[in-house]
């Protein structure tokens, strides 16, 4: 990583393997690492209110040392939980440090995007490839489109969708499309709810299917 400290929120764009590369930045900061009670790691298959409550909680600890660290991996934070953490992020409780990393930091809030510092990469970022073919997509007709969801549409073990492939997809789309207004706004107006708690998933991936301009 090519940054530095500003502040004491910061975000990154990446995966749950990015979590390395802040552990190795936070050692060339003077940050011990390694068995220091005060950092805190975590990588989350779905961060909403219940996980900003219990953050906040965990920040309000009395630290060990100087302060405590918090690393959490989320394929997204929902707007409940966004709002939840403002305060924290704004007055961190003992000079807390927070590291978020998200595979794609352009869909917070403006009001949480404000208080954080974006942090940049000195190495390519390893995301998850999009388990549909966007190129196929764009040229699809409506009713291939929906038929080549379904697989997103999906639920794992714990009956939950993947959100991470859901919002690699739709950031693939966004590339794609980044010449096409009308396009780029269905995909604003789905991106921007999909990962609420409680969401519907399904109507909103086929509002992309049916709206996003054929290409």
């Amino acid at each position: 990583m090519k940054s530095k400290l500003v502040g004491n929120t910061h975000v990154v764009s990446g995966g749950q393997e990015t979590l390395t590369d802040v552990v190795e930045f936070l050692g060339s900061a003077g940050i011990e690492t390694r068995g220091n009670p005060d950092v805190y790691v975590r990588a989350y298959k779905h961060f909403g209110i219940d996980e900003a409550r219990e953050l906040r909680e965990r920040a309000t600890l009395r630290p060990f040392g100087e302060r405590r660290v918090f690393l959490i991996a989320a394929p997204g934070i929902n707007r409940e939980a966004q709002n939840a953490l403002l305060k924290t992020l704004e007055e961190p409780p003992g000079n807390a440090l927070f590291f978020f990393v998200l595979p794609n930091p352009g869909m917070l809030l403006p009001t949480f995007r404000s208080r954080v510092h974006l942090m940049e990469r000195a190495i390519p970022m390893d995301l998850p490839s999009p388990t549909i073919a966007v190129s196929d997509f764009l040229k699809a007709p409506t009713q291939k489109r929906l038929d080549m969801l379904k697989p997103l549409l999906e639920k794992g073990e714990d009956d939950k969708r993947d959100l991470g492939a859901i919002l690699s997809f739709l950031g693939s789309l966004e590339s794609a499309l980044a010449k096409n207004p009308e396009g780029l706004r269905t995909l604003y107006r789905a991106r921007k709810y999909i990962a609420d708690r409680g969401a519907l998933v399904k109507p909103l991936l086929e509002q992309v299917a049916l709206l996003v301009p054929r290409v």
